[in-house]
């Protein structure tokens, strides 16, 4: 992989993994477009872990605030989030410890699985917001929703399935406001992917199995880390104003493309 490469790479995983048009999915579709081979899910790594980055610095005072109540040692507002967030955390790691073979082997599937599930992506998208619009009064963040979201993100490992696409639009169909769940969403993922980046830094995974060079990693991270500052924070916006539906007609529209292109 080139520095040129890496760059796109990570400016489509930055932008496009706070989007909710699925990063894993653009990625696919970005190395079918330019022919690039990463050989193993080293280069997805490091991106992800460049965009949990950026999430920690859009959140900041947020997560400031939370440890300072964990650290309290009793319980309040920050440790029943905090708990939210470990309740959220136990499907992905369900699926990371047996499943994680699987998932590798699926984001080598192509096109045709991505295409599939960007069309899952617009429907959740979609139905999301009118059932958002329909509901009467929205609720705070419970530990129900959290499971649910925790669920919406360990099935969205698929390429394709956006996973903050899913589980914001799982948690606007549990009623929950807006704001709360677009937060939650971001922040419910920095445990989960740096303990995965961590764990294959420290087992040497991310050195010796790939044969991506360090420098295009280190493109990669920055253009990632950078893209995701700015697309974190219009995300939350747009949450806030309800303009998914836009994002379910472009996840339409590029799911049936790719689909289209696996039939000619």
């Amino acid at each position: 992989m080139s520095w040129f490469e890496a760059v796109i790479l990570g400016l489509v995983q930055g932008l496009t993994e706070f989007l909710p048009v699925s990063s894993s999915g653009h990625l696919t579709i970005a190395k079918q477009l330019f022919g690039i081979e990463t050989g193993d899910l080293t280069f997805e790594i490091v991106v992800h872990a460049a965009t949990v980055l950026a999430t920690i610095v859009v959140f900041r005072k947020e997560i400031l605030n939370l440890l300072q109540d964990l650290f309290k040692f009793r319980w309040n507002g920050g440790t029943r989030y905090f708990a939210m967030i470990c309740v959220s955390m136990i499907p992905v790691l369900v699926v990371g410890l047996f499943l994680k073979d699987k998932v590798e082997a699926v984001f080598g599937s192509g096109l045709a699985v991505v295409g599939a599930c960007l069309l899952v992506t617009a429907g959740l998208l979609m139905l999301s917001e009118i059932l958002a619009a329909r509901a009467k009064k929205e609720g705070e963040m419970n530990f129900k929703t959290a499971a649910w979201m925790g669920v919406a993100q360990a099935v969205a490992v698929l390429p394709g399935l956006s996973r903050s696409g899913s589980t914001i639009a799982t948690g606007l169909m549990c009623g929950t406001k807006r704001s709360e769940v677009a937060q939650f969403s971001f922040l419910m993922v920095l445990v989960p992917i740096l303990g995965e980046a961590f764990l294959d830094l420290v087992g040497g995974e991310m050195t010796a199995s790939s044969g991506i060079g360090t420098m295009p990693l280190i493109l990669g991270f920055l253009a990632a880390f950078v893209s995701g500052v700015f697309a974190c924070r219009v995300m939350v916006a747009l949450v806030r104003r309800a303009k998914l539906k836009w994002f379910a007609i472009y996840c339409c529209i590029v799911g049936l493309a790719c689909l289209i292109s696996q039939l000619f």
